[in-house]
């Protein structure tokens, strides 16, 4: 596994993520970050790098959001509010997990234990009022262990 460090301004924040968006090899994204970090507004420049029409909300209450790009789906999780796996299985959460299509998962670790192996992790930090810092991992083979990368302002 292999970690890329960015640093932007929330200016820069559309061209970030189709530069984060060019390094996934994987469509199950977890989000890391403390409450307001700005895990949802990255979700939302996500979004429109994946060329989709929709505008990403925080499904807080909801627990999922469904969005729209052309040819698949994203699904948007936040299991802020989920108490125990047993409530993650009773919306399904496994058959998300099955399907293929886009999944972005904030608050990851409250259903840690039925997490795929097939992830990447998205950490979001707040630097100032408009700098973030952000840690992708990469699980790309062709990478090698040793390779670590760092990047500073965008």
């Amino acid at each position: 596994m292999n970690i890329i460090e960015f640093t932007y301004d929330l200016k820069d924040i559309d061209a970030m993520a189709a530069r984060v968006l060019g390094h996934l090899d994987s469509k199950i994204i977890l989000f890391n970050g403390h409450m307001g970090a700005g895990k949802t507004t990255f979700i939302n420049a996500l979004l429109k790098a994946l060329k989709s029409e929709d505008i990403a909300t925080s499904p807080t209450f909801s627990i999922v959001n469904e969005y729209r790009i052309p040819n698949d789906k994203i699904y948007h999780f936040d299991f802020y509010r989920i108490e125990s796996l047993e409530e993650a299985y009773n919306f399904g959460v496994e058959d998300y997990f099955d399907s293929n299509h886009w999944l972005f998962i904030e608050w990851p670790d409250r259903i840690k234990a039925l997490l795929p192996k097939d992830v990447q992790s998205i950490t979001i930090t707040s630097l100032d009022d408009t700098t973030r810092s952000l840690k992708l991992t990469i699980n790309n083979k062709l990478l090698t262990e040793n390779n670590a990368m760092t990047e500073t302002k965008f």
